[in-house]
């Protein structure tokens, strides 16, 4: 026989016919007939059982195996069919198989391929531990094959793991089976249970590649990245070869703590080793590049690849999009579809983070359709991104369609819809939708919670912040270094200086966010040289301060008039740390500037600006010129806001109280008569104070409050006591051409002044008065509020659409410059 024809070689036995005495011919026999009891009829028929279930013919081998039973099937035969039934899907046959059979037919192996038939199914992984608990109840026993399959199913608990530890240790295992030993410590490394895998570990008396990768991921992913490195470095000690998933780990750990020399080490080893060209590693170090802010690295290593995969185009897609590359994004997602990759597999929530960012409704509506073709858009992770972009392009509408359409409404959906609201100034609908998502038995993450604090920041609820933060305390996210930050800033917004420091000294953790966060607070409170401590502090803790630090320090510079220290920082913001100013950071020195009546520099600065005339700057020029009276510019800078098309009448009015504050009631007229013409209309001055969960408003001269009686009485007695302590009205802050009387009358009742008399009438003495408003307040009211403080003895804190005035003793926080 030519040796292309022969047949590979078989072990066989010859077995005598013990029953004929051994004369008659000998049977020949193969290691397969031993499974089945030495019966040769057995053997015939699971062979022919296992040939149908090969070819997909599960009809015919069930058929088969039902007329084998009761007398010819066995465990064997059992087993066969379940795993064909589990190759080929269909689960509820192999289920109901398993369940109908015999006890005597089940063996370990039984038991262990159904649990992986039920691991394997979406949703069906509970069941496979429920499995394995029924299995250890019937006594079955064990072997490293049934363990091996447990641990790796995705819902073992950490129970399991540990449940399974000394069965390990009683058959052996841990001394003679890597392969178990690597399955129990991945397991709990990845239960969190580092300190039980670190046990494992330590008694292994062998460890390989694997020992080592699971250990280091199980390291990086609890944070003790240092520890992930030694162990690297054993390993490489060890002689032992770095895979795959130790490169992987390894830039994990360097993406983790930001090292970008580390990442280059890493990449170099991956150069030298055969993983060079592996897509998985190759696309561990786009994601390290593309995290690190490093796009010009991810571009070379990405058109230097081999092979791509939609992985690959995924982080591309995902780098650039954090870097606000619109345009290469829609390329790159062109290019994935041209190439003909999964439609399903698409990074449709990337480009509708990217459409929501930019806003580009367009864009969004056109990925929309698509997800809608593919039958995708109530899924889960699309159908939350869906709902984000239309929040950020301003259609809540939309958004709640997308958000009813939902087939699952996760604390994902609702944390989405709150947020959307909050970024849409919709606080009180944010404040309900939590509320609705607390009624269907939902629990909210740290992003809901970072949410709905903003809502309640907006509002200056502080009855409703407070609760926040006791409900953050009982479910246990007051760890969490994202709600700390975000409390911190609620109680700085809502007036609460003292309980913002308290939050942010108590905080276990912390991050950039949390500095920036209270370094903002003190430059709100216009403290400005607490919030350079701080800045200071930052530097010293080793946090890189950012743009919006620099922010903050310029902006606590300005409320203070420290002109040479704004330009110090400044300066310091691009000399030292690279960091290109954006317009709110000119705008910032340029009104610190312009507040000292520095107008030469303001002029400097504007020369020096890399932008072209910006409504932001100009509005603080002209704020400026009312400090200082300074006509001539005011008239230039409400020139070019007027240029400008303005959409608010803010630049009209400034121009006009210069003007009646200089008697110019010919300019008052003009300017006054070219907003009406232009279809303008001044912002209503209105002030809001929170008591017992309720906000009540309040504008100029207000009668609609039920309690307006009581509250000018109270207004009315203030004025007798503040009229003792020597207090003048200062009637130029009526800017009307009226005589002095009815200017006062025009004064007495502003809006802060009536929420101020209502907390009086409401709330119980000592206790501290916090009063918001939606525009600046007058010299007068200024003037008058202090007075008050000391008169009634309380704090009382007001906040206006730039600061925090805090009044106490006769005394404001601001030193009187504001």
């Amino acid at each position: 026989m030519p040796p292309a024809m022969r047949l590979p070689f078989r072990p066989t036995l010859v077995v005598a016919n013990v029953a004929t005495g051994g004369g008659a011919a000998a049977t020949p026999v193969d290691a397969r007939m031993v499974k089945t009891g030495f019966d040769p009829a057995t053997y015939q028929l699971n062979l022919h059982l296992h040939s149908l279930i090969s070819s997909g013919r599960l009809a015919q081998a069930r058929a088969l195996f039902d007329q084998m039973a009761p007398h010819r099937s066995n465990a064997f035969s059992l087993n066969r069919m379940l795993s064909g039934y589990s190759r080929y899907g269909q689960l509820a046959e192999a289920h109901h198989l398993f369940l109908s059979s015999p006890p005597r037919l089940r063996d370990a192996v039984t038991w262990t391929v159904m649990m992986g038939a039920l691991a394997a199914a979406p949703g069906r992984a509970a069941d496979a531990v429920s499995l394995f608990r029924d299995m250890i109840r019937e006594g079955v026993a064990l072997d490293r094959v049934t363990m091996s399959t447990v641990l790796n199913v995705p819902a073992a608990s950490s129970g399991t793991t540990a449940l399974l530890h000394p069965f390990a240790i009683k058959l052996g295992l841990l001394h003679s089976s890597v392969v178990v030993c690597n399955t129990l410590l991945d397991a709990y490394c990845k239960h969190g249970l580092l300190a039980a895998g670190r046990r494992v570990f330590q008694e292994m008396p062998h460890r390989d590649s694997v020992t080592y990768n699971a250990m280091m991921m199980g390291c990086s992913k609890e944070g003790l990245h240092g520890e992930a490195l030694d162990l690297f470095a054993d390993m490489r000690r060890a002689s032992l070869s770095a895979t795959q998933f130790t490169f992987s780990s390894m830039l994990t750990v360097a993406t983790a703590v930001g090292d970008l020399r580390l990442g280059h080490q890493i990449h170099g080893l991956v150069t030298r080793a055969s993983s060079a060209h592996n897509v998985f590693v190759n696309n561990s170090l786009l994601d390290f590049y593309s995290k690190c802010d490093c796009i010009g690295e991810m571009e070379k290593l990405f058109d230097g690849m081999l092979e791509c995969d939609n992985v690959s185009y995924n982080v591309m897609i995902t780098g650039y999009a954090w870097s606000q590359c619109a345009d290469t994004v829609l390329r790159l997602f062109r290019e994935m579809q041209a190439l003909r990759f999964d439609r399903q597999a698409l990074p449709y929530a990337t480009l509708l983070s990217v459409a929501g960012s930019l806003p580009h409704i367009g864009i969004g509506k056109q990925i929309h359709a698509q997800l809608v073709l593919l039958g995708l858009s109530s899924e889960d992770l699309v159908g939350n991104a869906l709902i984000d972009m239309y929040s950020k392009c301003g259609m809540l509408d939309a958004a709640k369609t997308s958000f009813v359409n939902k087939n699952d409404k996760t604390a994902v959906s609702w944390t989405a819809m709150i947020t959307g609201h909050v970024q849409n100034g919709q606080q009180e609908k944010a404040l309900q939708l939590f509320c609705d998502m607390r009624r269907v038995g939902l629990s909210p993450d740290r992003a809901t919670f970072s949410s709905i604090i903003k809502a309640s920041s907006s509002l200056a609820m502080i009855g409703l912040g407070r609760q926040l933060h006791s409900y953050l305390i009982r479910s246990g996210n007051m760890s969490s270094v994202f709600s700390g930050s975000a409390l911190l800033d609620m109680y700085a917004k809502c007036g609460c200086l003292d309980e913002a420091l308290r939050t942010f000294d108590e905080m276990p953790e912390r991050n950039s966010i949390s500095w920036n966060a209270v370094i903002s607070a003190y430059s709100h409170y216009g403290q400005a040289k607490n919030a350079i401590r701080m800045f200071e502090g930052m530097l010293r803790y080793g946090f890189k301060p950012d743009s919006v630090t620099f922010l903050s320090v310029l902006s606590a510079c300005s409320h203070n008039g420290l002109a040479e220290e704004c330009m110090k920082y400044f300066e310091l913001m691009e000399n030292e740390y690279g960091i290109s100013p954006w317009k709110e950071h000119y705008s910032s020195v340029i009104d610190t500037l312009g507040r000292v009546g520095r107008f030469d520099k303001v002029q400097k600065m504007l020369s020096e600006m890399p932008f072209g005339d910006d409504p932001i700057i100009w509005s603080s020029i002209l704020h400026s010129c009312r400090i200082h009276g300074n006509q001539d510019l005011a008239r230039v800078a409400a020139e070019k806001l007027f240029s400008m098309g303005p959409t608010d009448a803010t630049p009209y009015v400034i121009l006009s109280n210069i003007y009646a504050k200089a008697g110019k009631w010919e300019d008052v007229a003009r300017v006054k008569k070219t907003m009406r013409d232009r279809g303008l209309r001044k912002e209503s001055g209105y002030s809001w104070v929170e008591f017992k969960h309720k906000i009540y408003s309040f504008s100029s001269n207000d009668q609609t409050n039920p309690m307006i009686a009581e509250i000018k009485d109270e207004l009315k007695r203030l004025y007798k006591e503040m009229d003792k302590q020597g207090y003048k009205p200062d009637t130029s802050c009526a800017l009307h051409q009226v005589d002095d009387d009815l200017k006062f009358e025009s004064l007495k009742y502003h809006s802060e002044r009536l929420a101020i008399a209502f907390a009086l009438i409401n709330t119980p003495p000592g206790t501290p008065i916090r009063v918001m408003k939606n525009l600046s307040a007058c010299l007068d009211c200024h003037a008058a509020i202090k007075i008050m403080s000391k008169i009634v003895n309380r704090d009382i804190v007001v906040r206006d659409s730039s600061r925090f005035h805090h009044f106490k003793d006769g005394v404001c926080s601001c030193g009187d410059y504001w």
